[in-house]
């Protein structure tokens, strides 16, 4: 099994690295593998709405990325989504990357690298908003059919620079209760998966916009 962490902040080995490194010890300890996908500091596009992708499967954009995280998406059991928190809201590079992933992963409301694998998101910020930047990033997980690990408080930790991170103990023990959670709901879909329990059907015919003509 293996779960996708995915950085959210152009500093590679900074607050936000910190916090997922706390997390990667126990998937690992677990037997679990783990791959970091980092935003680092390069120019990331938001997406266009030209549709390109509901044509070929993939984004039009294709030097940032966004199609490599698709791909490696459909080999994965679970994922992370770790955001520093700017202005009380996540990093703008992390939401121009899921919403040119998720955008050019759906067809006909079904998001297939995605569907019934688990998913958390991560929030690190010097004090506040970072419940605001956790129910930003979990939009991504309603609409693709995701169950959502949780943990004993809300999934963020507090720290200027990572050498911060130690003091907030409880947010650390979060981040690692968290890790324990999502293993647990990975073992749970692989021995359902092993029993025979079938996934749900799902309907995706209906789409009303509210436009009335």
């Amino acid at each position: 099994m293996k779960i996708i962490l995915v950085n959210g902040s152009s500093h590679i080995k900074g607050t936000t690295m910190k916090v997922l490194e706390e997390m990667i010890q126990v998937f690992e300890r677990e037997g679990i593998s783990t791959e970091v996908v980092q935003l680092g500091a390069k120019p990331i596009a938001d997406c266009l709405q030209c549709n390109v992708c509901k044509k070929t499967g993939v984004c039009v954009i294709n030097d940032d990325g966004v199609n490599e995280f698709i791909e490696k998406a459909r080999e994965a059991d679970g994922f992370i989504f770790a955001t520093p928190v700017y202005f009380a809201h996540p990093s703008g590079r992390i939401f121009s990357f899921l919403d040119r992933v998720f955008y050019a992963n759906s067809k006909n409301g079904i998001y297939d690298a995605f569907q019934f694998k688990p998913g958390a998101a991560v929030a690190v910020a010097r004090r506040g908003g970072s419940s605001a930047s956790l129910d930003a990033l979990s939009k991504y997980f309603g609409i693709a059919q995701m169950p959502v690990a949780g943990s004993t408080y809300w999934n963020m930790v507090h720290g200027l620079l990572p050498e911060d991170v130690q003091y907030d103990e409880e947010g650390l023990q979060t981040m690692r209760n968290l890790a324990q959670n999502m293993v647990w709901m990975l073992r749970c879909i692989d021995a359902g998966k092993k029993n025979g329990v079938p996934y749900p059907n799902i309907e995706t015919s209906a789409c009303t916009n509210f436009v009335r003509r």
